[in-house]
């Protein structure tokens, strides 16, 4: 690689800035040249003065650019320079005929007195003594982000990250850094703990190793949650500290104990096992439980008419519900909470609609929603009312610091009378506990979910908890209807919940196995499926209609292989079709594309309504890459959204898509690849989900053996979770 190039120049124009990570696209003059350059900047304006080090790029559409890769701001030290950078609009409150009177009072003084003397700013018409103390105090915020990012760009972080510290911590950020690198891991600035190792390794004074063992120790509980820990056990949480950190128990005990002392961790006891939490985990599930257990004593209402209204809803839908099912009914309107479990064709959807149909009729206003956009589209499908995400239901904000919250909250709770929650083994701990807060008093609840699915990916383990823990009502759906039973897709997947080997051989309905015991021969059989015989056969589009399910990113049968293999033969490269590299990654028009991140900026549109944030999980079709813009325009269902080109990091490839990030989806075909795949992967509800996700068409690819290793095995992945716990301690109390 070329070495990087200086140049020193005056801003002459920003044309594009993202607030969020400071990328920049702008025009700077050196030497009566006009360039045009791009870079992580933060705050600049038309009139400073820099010196950008980087390199000379060809960009496919504008040609020559300098993109940059480090820069440092020239501090004006004549009077002319410093009318330039007041006069630049760079300080609130301080346009160019301010910046003129100020200059002509002060001269070459002028910077010294903003920030040591900003009372004299008075002086001058127009300037108040409250103005003059806001133009001090941004002047010197200013320079501060400016020294912070310069001081800590030194230590091998980037600019983007920079600016995030800085918004983070402010004026004394590369104080803190310098002195404590490590607390970086533990901030959500992005950085983790071996970047603040290495940090520290290149900072001219060693940090004191106890912020190292204590910061470490943080961190590995906060990494547990991407496990789907909400707690860790003391015991497990010392030794896995000494492997990670290289002390011995007794230093990592007292640090530990230093930590829960600071209310950094919280320490309990759970099942008579001492447990350590983060603080808003311990905090979630502990409300979670408590909000749970005021839900059942209070919403509940005996209605003496309830039967009559059963039998309408029969009418109305053209059912008839078996005694379980009214059962289901009742309990949702008389107890006022209910759990509704159980696997495909038992009914959930036609129980849902009943229990809608009562709750409606009563003049209940009713809401529904689920985890994903996905999620809620189908929820609308089956019961013909609108569902939403449960960010949308609880109106999701963000913060200063980009972190999302909620409107609705226990202080400006829903109107809703009855909400009812699809797809609830997705729901983690934190968002559970932020809808339970949500609900007004009397508010019932309806939670349905398949407790064979897999878990949530976030952390906790809510739908098993709250049926484990034997004090909530619980309806569980066990018998398969005929109609159902019909479909090899449906049988077959009770029978690997039962523990059963699936029927392998039917060659006439819509579950078929093709043997392939070679896992490039298995992955190129896929990718045969998905474009050519499937779209011949039963005119399925490989976008719209056609679903890879991988078990695993990794290998010859894994997402990423897989799509590479896809986006080949479904959408190649050809003349006139646009494109852009992300990385390693080429995306082009046409593309299937998965957003992998909740981001809650995203700006869409729709046909009758505006917004903003695309989620983990939501799948959409590139249509149009703006390059003058630099935003990727993506349609997610019926919405299109705007991606800014920084942004793409949270997107992959979805031709293939990994069985966790499926959950809650419903696609016409879905094809499994069941061999090349790890041991530790090879459980049973992870082929359950993958198959339940199938509608129409499901199809394995692979070895027998396989599958039947998956049909045994079902030891799940231990969970810490604490809400049935506390349930228990909560409904005793």
């Amino acid at each position: 690689m070329e070495d990087l190039i200086t140049i020193e120049g005056f801003i002459e124009a920003v044309t594009y800035q993202n607030n969020e990570n400071g990328f920049t696209v702008f025009e700077f003059s050196s030497g009566g040249e006009y360039i045009t350059a791009t870079g992580s900047m933060g705050t600049m304006y038309p009139g400073e003065k820099f010196s950008f080090s980087g390199r000379w790029v060809t960009h496919p559409t504008f040609g020559r650019q300098f993109k940059v890769e480090s820069f440092v701001p020239s501090i004006p030290e004549t009077a002319e320079d410093m009318l330039s950078f007041l006069a630049s609009g760079l300080i609130r409150g301080v346009k160019e005929k301010t910046a003129q009177k100020i200059v002509a009072l002060f001269g070459e003084k002028t910077f010294e007195i903003l920030e040591n003397e900003p009372e004299r700013l008075a002086a001058i018409k127009g300037i108040s003594r409250e103005k003059a103390k806001n133009i001090s105090k941004e002047f010197i915020r200013l320079s501060s982000e400016r020294l912070a990012i310069m001081t800590l760009e030194k230590y091998g972080l980037k600019t983007s990250e920079c600016m995030r510290i800085f918004k983070k911590f402010g004026s004394k950020s590369a104080e803190l850094v310098e002195r404590n690198p490590y607390l970086l891991c533990n901030s959500g600035v992005g950085i983790d703990f071996e970047r603040a190792v290495a940090i520290a390794s290149s900072l001219p004074s060693p940090p004191a190793d106890e912020y190292r063992i204590g910061e470490g120790i943080v961190f590995a509980v906060r990494h547990n949650l991407g496990n789907g820990h909400t707690y860790i056990p003391r015991d497990a949480l010392v030794k896995t500290c000494t492997d990670f950190l290289g002390c011995g128990d007794d230093e990592i005990e007292a640090a530990l104990d230093n930590v829960i002392a600071q209310k950094r961790l919280v320490s309990d006891t759970v099942f008579a096992r001492e447990a350590i939490f983060l603080p808003e985990m311990y905090e979630a599930e502990r409300t979670s439980a408590e909000q749970i257990l005021f839900v059942g004593r209070y919403a509940g209402k005996e209605y003496s008419d309830i039967d009559d209204l059963i039998k309408n809803a029969e009418t109305v839908g053209g059912v008839v519900f078996n005694e379980i099912q009214r059962r289901a009914i009742k309990i949702a309107v008389e107890k006022g909470i209910l759990i509704l479990t159980g696997g495909p064709g038992t009914g959930k959807t036609t129980t849902l609609r009943g229990i809608l149909y009562v709750f409606e009729a009563l003049g209940l206003e009713v809401e529904l929603a689920a985890p994903t956009g996905r999620a809620a589209k189908r929820m609308t499908e089956l019961t013909g009312k609108e569902a939403v995400t449960i960010h949308r239901l609880l109106e999701v904000e963000w913060d200063d610091e980009e972190q999302p919250y909620f409107q609705r909250n226990k202080r400006n709770p829903l109107t809703a009378q009855a909400v009812i929650v699809d797809e609830l083994s997705m729901v983690d701990s934190r968002l559970f506990s932020d809808l339970l807060d949500a609900l007004p008093i009397g508010c019932r609840l309806i939670m349905v979910g398949d407790s064979n699915q897999l878990p949530p990916v976030g952390a906790g383990n809510v739908l098993h908890d709250m049926i484990e823990s034997g004090r909530l009502p619980v309806v569980e759906l066990s018998e398969v209807f005929r109609q159902a039973m019909e479909s090899m897709i449906i049988s077959n997947a009770h029978a690997i919940v039962a523990g059963e080997m699936p029927d392998l051989n039917c060659r006439d309905r819509d579950f078929f196995f093709i043997s392939r015991s070679d896992p490039a021969a298995a992955s190129a059989a896929i990718c045969e499926l998905c474009a050519e015989r499937l779209p011949k056969a039963y005119g399925f589009s490989p976008l719209d209609d056609i679903q890879v399910l991988c078990p695993s990113k990794k290998g010859e049968t894994g997402t990423v292989n897989i799509n590479k293999m896809l986006q080949q033969l479904i959408n190649p490269p050809s003349p006139g079709k646009k494109q852009h590299t992300f990385g390693t990654r080429v995306f082009r028009v046409g593309d299937k594309l998965m957003q992998t991140r909740n981001n809650y900026n995203i700006e869409w549109s729709s046909d009758d309504r505006e917004g903003l944030g695309i989620y983990n999980g939501d799948i959409g079709i590139l249509e149009e890459i703006d390059e003058a813009e630099t935003i990727l325009k993506i349609r997610f269902d019926d919405r299109i959204a705007r991606v800014p080109f920084e942004s793409s990091v949270d997107l992959d490839f979805a031709y293939a898509v990994t069985v966790h990030k499926s959950q809650g989806s419903e696609f016409p075909a879905v094809i499994i690849p069941v061999t090349g795949i790890i041991p530790l992967l090879q459980y049973r509800n992870l082929l359950y989900t993958a198959v339940t996700r199938a509608k129409s068409l499901l199809i394995l690819v692979g070895r027998a053996e396989t599958v039947g290793a998956m049909v045994k095995n079902n030891k799940k992945q231990k969970r810490y979770s604490a809400l049935k716990y506390y349930i228990m301690l909560g409904d005793e109390n």
